[in-house]
């Protein structure tokens, strides 16, 4: 099991309530950064560790490099969040997040697509491979 896996877990169920919050009081329509300076805000409010927009550093064969990549939230340093406002989320928006946990080591990681009418429905929660065994 990873290391961070139970408190990327117990961070994930917080960050969901808080986003359900952002969403009911925003509604949807508007645009990604607006609801993650809310999910941010909301976050802080409830005492948990916040970065936003989070430089994302590649190894490669030893070698280091800041990449042009950024993660929208990282939760208490090892759930990673990203906000989307898309009509439908695709593998892609998937796979770009599994890339930014294996970048970052974080075990868990939340894609919140807030262009839903209920919240719930833009709610995908992707674990590492491994991360929970």
């Amino acid at each position: 099991m990873h290391r961070s896996f139970r408190q990327a877990n117990e961070a994930s169920a917080a960050v969901i309530a808080a986003a359900i919050e952002v969403h009911r009081e925003m509604g949807p329509g508007l645009i990604e950064s607006i609801y993650e300076r809310c999910l941010a805000h909301e976050l802080a409010l409830k005492g948990l560790a916040v970065e936003t927009q989070k430089q994302v550093t590649v190894r490669y064969k030893g070698t280091a490099f800041d990449a042009p990549l950024r993660l929208d939230l990282l939760v208490e340093g090892c759930l990673v969040v990203e906000c989307k406002v898309v009509e439908t989320v695709l593998p892609v928006h998937k796979a770009q997040l599994l890339s930014y946990l294996k970048l970052v080591d974080a075990p868990v990681g939340l894609l919140l697509n807030f262009n839903e009418v209920l919240l719930k429905e833009g709610i995908h929660r992707l674990i590492l491979k491994g991360a929970d065994a």
